[in-house]
């Protein structure tokens, strides 16, 4: 991946540190006054391993990678500071000595199972809302603990660190919690934008186990020595906080120039929700299982988490090893010839979250609800697509009722945005002009949060501005059947719950 002009027109280079949930990346960012252009250095796999004790991140791998990234972006030359963003919740424990208690677990292994209740028998879901604003999801960091509560890894735990902020640690010695990703953990009060004592005192978590906050923008150190001699970069080469959980980067980087829009950021997950001033947290909003995250400059990721393009790329996986076609643009053309709406699922329902079968999964949803059973990839496809399109509509139309706000447009970014059915389809379901790219949000916000500290930038509306006039982008006007959309929508809702 390439999008960058000659370097002479540019004033300084970021590099970007992204890690996704298959792929980490590491991306020389080049930002001047007119222009903004990416170079994709180096990628490299993020491949999680099944312990005895569970799913675990191979955080040492994911480091060494990010090691070799940077060493090629110091022959690239330039290097003006370095920011790391990845997935949230999940997280390393250190000891007293510093020293890491095994591999991060990751956030799909099932050791969460039962440990919600225990959270919500000490802090009931509606209080616990009230604080956190904090969409339910099995995973969060908050039920991760109660699920760590007892074992002797955990009582020997001295500091969390969020899975950036432990390799920023790495990177710099350095201790901290960026802001966006600690509002993801469920320990985190949406009010006050500060770690919540009372969560704390109430599950019996110390709170020395929580590392002072930073906000996106503020230095995080400067680079190791030893880190430095690997990778051929100034020792002195600053690492600045950027909005770290990779959702926050790429809504900084929604090219959006005009008020009224909403966001998708479209990869493993769907992201989808608008930009607010202030957190909901009515009923309603909890009931409806929305999220208030934190954005930049105090802004308010007012969202929900869809199932998103992991129910896919798992069809993919398991057709691979069945010897079946798995190459995307083909598996788009049959799904783009196949019949409209002959099945719809809950990309949401809990049978969908863990690894495995994903077409059987789909078969047997489509079977239980009294659906015709997809048979061929194309249908399968077809199948995910507009049920992801459906969920978008519901996500977008409950997101502006529940925060008083008109939605005139949808802008559409991450990797699903190369997605040329999901965006048709998308447009075609809210009924709402869609703008779909840049691909690349999230090491844009990353490299832009960058380029502002080093004040090579303006303000947010200034950031969005550059993307809008730099970045490629593809429109959507809404057409076909509105009926048939609705149609759906009410045969989805209609259908027997997830056993």
């Amino acid at each position: 991946m390439t999008t960058t002009p000659p370097s002479s027109a540019f004033a300084a280079a970021f590099a970007a540190v992204d890690l996704g949930a298959t792929s980490g990346r590491v991306i020389l960012g080049r930002v001047g006054p007119d222009n903004l252009g990416l170079t994709e250095v180096h990628r490299f796999p993020n491949t999680p391993v099944r312990l005895p004790d569970g799913l675990r991140w191979d955080v040492l791998a994911l480091f060494q990678g990010i090691l070799d990234g940077l060493r090629e972006a110091a022959r690239a030359g330039g290097v003006a500071s370095i920011g790391v963003d990845t997935w949230a919740v999940d997280h390393g424990l250190l000891d007293a000595d510093g020293a890491l208690l095994g591999h991060p677990y990751h956030y799909r292994d099932s050791r969460t199972d039962g440990a919600t209740e225990r959270v919500w028998a000490e802090i009931g879901p509606e209080e616990l809302y009230g604080i956190t604003g904090l969409q339910h999801l099995p995973f969060n960091t908050v039920f991760q603990l109660a699920a760590a509560a007892g074992s002797v890894q955990f009582g020997a735990a001295r500091t969390l660190l969020l899975v950036p902020d432990l390799l920023i640690h790495w990177l710099t010695g350095s201790v901290g919690a960026e802001e966006t990703n600690a509002s993801t953990t469920g320990l985190f009060d949406a009010r006050t934008g500060t770690w919540s004592q009372d969560i704390l005192r109430r599950l019996s978590l110390a709170p020395a186990l929580l590392p002072p906050l930073r906000a996106p923008g503020e230095p995080a150190g400067t680079l190791l020595p030893h880190v430095a001699a690997y990778t051929g970069l100034d020792a002195r080469t600053p690492v600045t906080t950027v909005a770290s959980h990779d959702t926050a980067s790429a809504v900084v980087a929604v090219p959006a120039t005009e008020p009224g829009f909403a966001y998708i950021s479209c990869g493993t997950w769907s992201l989808a929700g608008l930009e607010l001033d202030a957190p909901v947290l009515t009923e309603e909003s909890r009931a409806a299982n929305f999220t208030n995250e934190r954005g930049i400059d105090g802004t308010i990721r007012y969202l929900r988490n869809i199932m998103g393009m992991w129910l896919l790329e798992e069809c993919r996986r398991t057709w691979d090893k069945e010897g079946l076609p798995t190459h995307i643009p083909a598996l788009l053309d049959h799904a783009a010839r196949a019949e409209s709406f002959a099945s719809i699922i809950d990309p949401d329902a809990p049978e969908f979250l863990a690894p495995g079968d994903m077409p059987a999964r789909i078969r047997d949803f489509c079977a239980r609800t009294g659906q015709r059973v997809p048979g061929s990839q194309g249908a399968v496809v077809r199948c995910i697509l507009e049920s992801l399109a459906l969920a978008h509509r519901r996500t977008l139309r409950q997101a502006a009722e529940l925060a008083g706000r008109d939605i005139t447009h949808v802008h559409l970014v991450g990797g699903g945005s190369r997605n040329d059915l999901l965006c048709r389809l998308t447009a075609d379901a809210t009924g709402l002009p869609v703008i779909a790219g840049p691909t690349e949000a999230t090491a844009l916000g990353n490299i832009l949060v960058q380029a502002r500290a080093a004040g090579h930038v303006g303000d947010l509306t200034a950031m969005r501005r550059l993307v809008a006039s730099t970045q490629h982008l593809r429109h959507y006007t809404p057409s076909g059947d509105s009926a048939a959309w609705d149609a759906a929508a009410t045969r989805l809702d209609s259908a027997p719950s997830s056993p």
